[in-house]
């Protein structure tokens, strides 16, 4: 059957982002969008770090960055600082940049191993230019230089998905989206197919639609409810199950980095906006009590509280079909991991990404839905891979919590890629896999994995011409981040926060 209206049911962050993405068709006139929300309904709001793909989302719709980011009081965000992780008191950067770039076939960190074998006392860091920028609380976009022959700066944004949501709600109704105010009282359910056909609304309207996609969050109005599609839990290998969140006061310059700080039994993140900072507490109700975990939050803020903080709770995992029947489920309503590296904005873009490139006017076929329905899985279990490695390499064993997540089973694919890099410092990027070879060492090494070898290769290298090669991107790492203006007076002449 014809697809010729397409209701999302749900704003926040996931409708918004949809009916924007599918605002297209409604400017064309092919197709009716309709987006059903109700503002007596909270969105949970607090996903407020991003990661680089999402920067070319927001060019695929066309938007301008500097006026979004400005709307939002948006930041740059150059990586993620992750404190007491591998132990106490230790830390490290996971940048969204390389370190360094492959040499004749071989991938720098094998280069930097070579060499601190041989007493090169120069951190990988120091290769790495979004790291050093961070350290430097400096930011900078690549077109700013206008030279080709410096490395390139990869960034993300921290962002108020509120705001982000307000955004891209103007924008899509610009583009001939309607939004209809009003709470879903029933679905209705074709007696044949078992497609949905139609919502009632609590103040009696009736909104029929061909395809829906559901944005209802963790609920699942449609895609569970209406549809008992089925919940695979992961809480087995991502235990942490609640989270405290908070806004408080931004005392200083805001920072071009994410910082996630392990406690007892879960974590603290920290996110810097332009006129505020968002924090939270994720923890493990298993190794904690409630009030424990809210008294830890408020204690460790750089600020004065702006709000009451909110209890969040939560299953890691996903819907056993993504799409199920003429439902598509987006953001929370398809699944959820903790925002540990800031994937659950990627996966509304990569979610509605994969529903625009196997989408059809004509309707709904099968092929479609296993192919959204494989790709999507295989992407929530290579990201599930790369959160359990966190929690699991560690040498943490002060807390009941850190002694399980330390000694429990992992995925035999994580398994696989521990034990390739224990062995020769080896990390395959399989096919589309979100996180990059830079990525996985950036934490292994991080967390205390030592591989016990490198790449041969490195070592029939020109050994005179590598060597000049490897101080020549140190020399130009220094000079870009020199140039470089500090990210609070950049925020200030490129992007002000709105008044």
């Amino acid at each position: 059957m014809a697809i010729k209206t397409i209701v999302i049911v749900g704003g926040g962050t996931a409708g918004w982002m949809s009916a924007a993405a599918f605002a297209k068709f409604a400017q064309a006139q092919e197709a009716r969008v309709v987006l059903v929300e109700s503002d007596a309904i909270a969105t949970v709001g607090v996903g407020e770090a991003t990661i680089p793909p999402f920067v070319q989302f927001n060019e695929m719709l066309g938007i301008d960055e500097a006026e979004m980011l400005s709307y939002v009081g948006g930041t740059f965000k150059l990586g993620i600082q992750f404190v007491n992780w591998g132990k106490q008191n230790d830390s490290y950067f996971h940048p969204f940049g390389d370190y360094g770039y492959q040499i004749d076939g071989v991938a720098f960190h094998h280069i930097w191993m070579k060499y601190r074998k041989s007493g090169d006392p120069r951190p990988l860091f120091m290769f790495n230019a979004e790291t050093i920028a961070a350290q430097y609380r400096k930011f900078g976009r690549s077109e700013d230089s206008g030279r080709d022959d410096l490395p390139p700066i990869n960034y993300a944004y921290h962002l108020d998905a509120i705001k982000y949501a307000e955004f891209l709600r103007h924008f899509s109704e610009k583009r001939g989206v309607e939004r209809i105010e009003g709470m879903v009282d029933t679905v209705s359910l074709n007696n044949e197919t078992g497609d949905v056909e139609s919502l009632l609304l609590k103040d009696g309207q009736t909104i029929e639609g061909d395809f829906f996609i559901d944005c209802t969050g963790f609920r699942g109005l449609l895609i569970e409810q209406a549809l008992k599609t089925g919940y695979e839990d992961w809480t087995h290998w991502l235990p942490c199950d609640r989270a405290w969140a908070v806004p408080c006061e931004q005392l200083e310059d805001p920072l071009p980095y994410t910082r996630s700080t392990a406690h007892s039994a879960g974590w603290q993140w920290r996110v810097p906006l332009q006129h505020r900072l968002g924090n939270g507490h994720v923890y493990c109700s298993g190794f904690m009590e409630d009030q424990e975990a809210q008294d830890i939050l408020m204690s460790n803020l750089d600020g004065p509280p702006l709000a009451d903080p909110k209890l969040l709770r939560f299953v890691t995992g996903h819907r056993k079909k993504f799409w199920n029947k003429n439902v598509v489920a987006i953001g929370l309503a398809s699944g959820f991991m903790e925002p540990l590296e800031s994937t659950s904005i990627h996966l509304i873009s990569t979610g509605v990404a994969k529903l625009l490139a196997t989408f059809s006017l004509k309707g709904v076929s099968d092929v479609q839905r296993k192919t959204y329905n494989r790709l999507t899985l295989k992407e929530y279990n290579r990201i599930r891979d790369f959160l359990v490695l966190h929690y699991n390499a560690t040498q943490r064993d002060d807390s009941e919590f850190w002694n399980h997540c330390r000694t429990m089973s992992i995925p035999d694919t994580l398994q696989e890629k521990i034990d390739l890099f224990k062995w020769n410092g080896q990390i395959f990027r399989e096919e589309d896999e979100l996180f990059t070879s830079t990525s996985w060492t950036a934490v292994m090494l991080g967390q205390g994995i030592a591989p016990d070898g490198y790449n041969p290769l490195a070592d029939v290298l020109d050994q005179d011409s590598l060597s000049k090669e490897v101080s020549e991107i140190e020399k130009s790492i220094k000079y870009l981040v020199y140039h470089m203006p500090s990210h609070g007076d950049y925020l200030k002449k490129y992007c002000p926060v709105a008044e």
